[in-house]
C-alpha cells in the first residue's frame, strides 16, 4: 500500500497537502471541507502586524495624528480593527476550528517587527495552534538600509519569537536576498523549524483614469514553482529546518516535484481559488496514481532524490545548466 505520510514542524501528517494561508481559511466549514478533501493540515489566514498595532492603539494614534493634514493617508489601509476578524476574533476563531477539525491547524502572524507579536505567538498557542507561520513581508525602501540589516531584522524576528512559544514555529520568506543560501541558514541557527519557500510580492498598479495606485492581485501558475524547487534542491541537507514550498503547486506532478527537491509539504491556495477546494481530492487521486505506476512505496522514499545535496559545489553545477539551457535553445531555434 502506497504510503503517502510525511512529517512537517514536527507534525506527522498523512500527505503533504498542505493548505497555505488564504481568505479562504476564514470560514470554519471550508476548513472542514479541505480536511474532506484530503488536506494534511491548514494554515491559517494571516494575524497582520498593523492589527495588532491598532489593538494597541499605536498605529491608531499615529494615523489620527496625520488626519489633519493628510485626510488621504487613512484610505491606505483597510478598517484593521475587523479586517480578517481583529486580533480577538482571530484567537476565538482559532479555537473553534481546532475544535471542529481533527488535521492540524497552523496559525500565522503577518509583519516584519517584534512589537505585539511576541504576546500574539504565545496567544495564538494558548488559542490551540499546533505551529506557527511568520509571514515576513517587508520591502525595504529606504535607500539607507543594507542588505545585512532587512537580513538581521529577520533573523532577530525568527530568534525572538521562537524562544517566546513552545510550538514549532516556520519563516515564509521572500526569493530577494542576494545570498539565499545564507541567510537560510542564518534563520537555521536561529531556531526556526521549517522555511516556506516563497512568499509572492503583490505589485500594485497606477489606475491612469483616476490617477490611483490600487491593488493587484493574480493568482499563481506552475511555472512559479520552478523557483522554488531550484532553491529547496539547494538547500535540502543544508540546513536542519523542514522545507516547504509555495507558490505555483496546482497539480500532482507539482507536488512530486516538490517532494524530489526536498520538501516535506506542498502548500496551495491559488489552485484551490481556481477550482475549489475539491481540487485537493484529484490531486491527492493523481498522486497516489503516479506513485503506484513508478513504483514508489512512500513518499519518504522520494523526498530529496532530485536535490543538489551530493554536489560538491552547487554553483558549479547551476552554471553549468545556465549554459546548457542557453546552447539546447540555441540548437532548437538553428534547427528551424
Amino acid at each position: 500500500m502506497t504510503d503517502l505520510s510525511t512529517t512537517y514542524l514536527g507534525l506527522s501528517l498523512k500527505n503533504p497537502l498542505v493548505v497555505s494561508a488564504s481568505p479562504l481559511s476564514e470560514d470554519v466549514g471550508n476548513i472542514r471541507r479541505m480536511e474532506d478533501a484530503g488536506a494534511a493540515a491548514v494554515v491559517l489566514h494571516s494575524l497582520f502586524e498593523e492589527q495588532i498595532n491598532v489593538e494597541s492603539q499605536q498605529l491608531d494614534r499615529y494615523l489620527s495624528q496625520g488626519t489633519e493634514s493628510f485626510a488621504e493617508s487613512l484610505s491606505y489601509f483597510p478598517d484593521l480593527t475587523r479586517y480578517n476578524l481583529g486580533p480577538d476574533g482571530y484567537l476565538e476563531h482559532l479555537r473553534r476550528i481546532k475544535a471542529a477539525v481533527d488535521i492540524p491547524i497552523i496559525g500565522s502572524l503577518n509583519g516584519v517587527s517584534t512589537g505585539g507579536w511576541i504576546t500574539y505567538a504565545r496567544k495564538i498557542q494558548e488559542a490551540g495552534a499546533d505551529a506557527l507561520e511568520l509571514n515576513l513581508y517587508f520591502i525595504p525602501t529606504d535607500p539607507k538600509m543594507t542588505g545585512a540589516q532587512v537580513e538581521q531584522m529577520y533573523v532577530d524576528l525568527a530568534r525572538d519569537v521562537k524562544a517566546s512559544v513552545g510550538i514549532p514555529v516556520a519563516v515564509k520568506l521572500n526569493h530577494f536576498f542576494s545570498a539565499m543560501a545564507n541567510m537560510a541558514q542564518g534563520l537555521d541557527q536561529a531556531g526556526a523549524d521549517a522555511l516556506v519557500l516563497f512568499n509572492r510580492f503583490y505589485q500594485p498598479d497606477f489606475d491612469l483614469e483616476s490617477l490611483e495606485v490600487v491593488p493587484s492581485l493574480t493568482l499563481s501558475s506552475s511555472y512559479e514553482l520552478l523557483l522554488r524547487l531550484h532553491w529547496v534542491a539547494i538547500l535540502h541537507g543544508h540546513v536542519r529546518a523542514d522545507l516547504a514550498i509555495t507558490g505555483g503547486v496546482h497539480t500532482a506532478q507539482d507536488v512530486l516535484k516538490s517532494m524530489m527537491a526536498g520538501a516535506r509539504v506542498a502548500m496551495m491556495t491559488s489552485a484551490l481559488l481556481k477550482n475549489g477546494i475539491e481540487h485537493l481530492t484529484m490531486v491527492r487521486a493523481d498522486l497516489l496514481a503516479w506513485m503506484e505506476e513508478h513504483e514508489y512505496t512512500s513518499i519518504r522514499q522520494m523526498q530529496g532524490s532530485m536535490s543538489y545535496r551530493s554536489v560538491a559545489n552547487p554553483s558549479a553545477f547551476e552554471r553549468a545548466n545556465y549554459m546548457k539551457v542557453l546552447s539546447s535553445y540555441a540548437l532548437r531555434t538553428g534547427a528551424r
